[in-house]
C-alpha cells in the first residue's frame, strides 16, 4: 500500500499538534511507522487519503457498533443539526435517550448527560466523595479512567500504596488521596480498608478492563468488592465507558448481575459523537446540582445531536438477537484466526462479547497488568504492520483491544483471516 499522503499530512501535523496528533495512541508511538489519515468510513470499512481500504477493528475505540455513517445514525443526526447544532437548553431529545436507556437498564434510576468519558468519571468520583463525605478513591493498576488529575495515577512500590501521577503537570497533593492496587488482588482491598476504610468513599474499577489488554476479571472477585463496599459504607463505581452497551444493553453488570452504585458511559450513548453519562439511584443522583450541592455542569451536555444519533444507535441495540449475533460473529473470527496460527508462536485470542484482545502470551489468562510481558509487544509491532498491508485496521497498540460491529460480514472475516495467515507467514520469515 502507498502512504504518500498520510505521510505528507503527518508532516504537516507535526507542525500543528504536539506529536502531530490530537490524542496520543493515534501517533504510532508504539507500532513505528507513520500515522495513518483516515479520509471517510462506511459500514465496516475504513479508506485513507490515498485510497487504501481496511477491515476496520478500531471502530473509534468502541462506539461505532453498527459501523461507520450507519444511515439511521446519519438520518438522525441530520435531521437535528436542521433544528440547530446547539442551545444550552432542555430539549425533547434528551428526555427521549434518558427514557430509552433507563427503560431497560434496571440497575440504574437517574442519569446526566456530560460531553466525555473522562467527564462522566470526574462527576462520578465528585458525586462519591459528596454523598459519602469520604476522601479517598481506590482505583486499580490496568484501569484507565479518562484524564483527569486524580486518576492519572500509576502504583508504587507496595502492596497498598498511594498512587504517584503517571502524568507531567499533576502535583502530588492532587492524587494523594488516590490508592492504587493490583487487580484480582483481595488481600490488598481489605488492607487498604484495614488502613483508610473510615476515609475511602469509593472503588472504581473498569468491571471489563479494556484499555490495558483485556484483563478479564473473575465473577467472584467483582462480588467482593460490591461486598466490601456495602460493608464499609462506601461507594462501587463501575466505569463502563467501554463495556456499557457493549457487551450487551446492561453492560457489564448485567453481565455479571452485580449492581455497582453508579455507572459511567462514554461515546456509544451518541452513536459516535463526543459523549458520556453518569447514573446511579435516584438517591444518590438527588447530590447532583441543582437538586442537591453537588455541583457539575456542561454547555454541551446533552447535546440535541448526539442525544438523536444515541437514540438512533441504542435503539437498534435493543432489537432481538443483536448481541448473542454480535458475540457468534466475534468467536467465528477468533477461531479462525487461531486455525492459522503457527503452532511456534505464543499467541492467544481473549475476548467478551463483541470485544477482543490480541496478546502474544502463553498464559491461560492474564487478569492484571504486571501479568502482561512488555517485550511481546515487539511481535505485536510486526503482525500490525503486516496486517495494515493486507487491509486490516486494528488500534496501534498491543494494549489496546479490537471491536466488531453488526456490519462486519462473514466476507470481512474471511479475509481478515486470511491477512492473518498471511502475516504469521511474514512474522516467521523475520525471525
Amino acid at each position: 500500500m502507498i502512504h504518500t499522503k498520510s505521510e505528507e499530512l503527518y508532516k504537516k501535523a507535526l507542525q500543528l499538534f504536539p506529536g502531530g496528533v490530537n490524542s496520543p495512541v493515534r501517533a504510532f508511538k508504539s507500532v513505528g511507522g507513520t500515522p495513518i489519515f483516515i479520509e471517510k468510513g462506511k459500514g465496516s470499512k475504513i479508506y485513507d487519503v490515498d485510497g487504501n481500504e481496511y477491515i476496520d477493528y478500531c471502530a473509534s475505540w468502541g462506539p461505532l457498533i453498527l459501523g461507520h455513517a450507519h444511515p439511521d445514525i446519519i438520518n438522525a443526526a441530520y435531521q437535528a443539526m436542521m433544528n440547530g447544532t446547539s442551545f444550552g437548553a432542555p430539549t425533547k431529545l434528551e428526555n427521549q435517550l434518558a427514557e430509552l436507556i433507563l427503560n431497560h437498564h434496571p440497575y440504574i434510576e437517574k442519569i446526566r448527560f456530560v460531553s466525555s468519558g473522562t467527564e462522566a468519571v470526574m462527576s462520578a468520583i465528585r458525586l462519591a466523595r459528596a454523598y459519602t463525605g469520604k476522601n479517598k478513591i481506590i482505583k486499580f493498576e490496568g484501569c484507565y479512567h479518562g484524564h483527569s488529575d486524580s486518576l492519572l495515577v500509576k502504583a508504587g512500590s507496595g502492596l497498598v500504596t498511594f498512587g504517584q501521577s503517571s502524568s507531567a503537570g499533576v502535583p502530588k497533593e492532587i492524587v494523594q488521596h488516590t490508592i492504587v492496587l493490583q487487580l484480582d488482588d483481595e488481600s490488598a482491598v481489605q488492607k487498604a480498608f484495614e488502613e483508610f476504610g473510615n476515609d475511602i468513599a469509593a472503588i472504581i474499577i473498569e468491571p471489563i478492563p479494556a484499555n490495558n489488554g483485556l484483563l478479564l476479571q473473575r465473577k467472584e472477585y467483582l462480588q467482593f468488592l460490591r461486598d466490601i463496599t456495602k460493608q464499609h459504607n462506601c461507594l462501587l463505581i463501575f466505569d463502563e465507558v467501554i463495556s456499557g452497551f457493549r457487551v450487551g444493553f446492561t453492560g457489564a453488570a448485567g453481565y455479571y448481575n452485580i449492581s455497582p452504585d453508579i455507572i459511567t458511559f462514554g461515546k456509544i450513548i451518541g452513536g459516535g459523537f463526543p459523549v458520556g453519562a453518569y447514573a446511579a439511584s435516584k438517591e444518590i443522583m438527588r447530590m447532583v446540582s441543582p437538586e442537591g450541592p453537588m455541583y457539575q455542569a456542561g454547555t454541551l451536555s446533552g447535546n440535541p445531536v448526539a442525544m438523536a444519533a444515541g437514540y438512533a444507535q441504542l435503539s437498534r441495540c435493543l432489537e432481538d438477537n443483536f448481541y448473542t449475533t454480535l458475540e457468534e460473529k466475534t468467536k467465528t473470527l477468533i477461531d479462525g484466526i487461531l486455525q492459522v496460527k503457527p503452532e511456534v508462536l505464543p499467541f492467544k485470542i481473549f475476548s467478551i462479547g463483541s470485544i477482543f484482545w490480541i496478546a502474544f502470551a502463553e498464559r491461560e489468562y492474564i487478569r492484571s497488568a504486571n501479568e502482561i510481558d512488555a517485550n511481546s509487544m515487539n511481535y505485536f509491532r510486526t503482525l500490525y504492520h503486516a496486517l495494515l498491508k493486507n487491509g486490516v485496521y486494528l488500534g496501534p497498540s498491543g494494549y489496546e483491544v479490537g471491536f466488531l460491529s453488526a456490519v462486519h460480514t462473514n466476507e470481512d472475516i474471511e479475509r481478515t483471516v486470511l491477512a492473518f495467515e498471511k502475516a504469521f507467514k511474514e512474522m516467521l520469515v523475520e525471525s
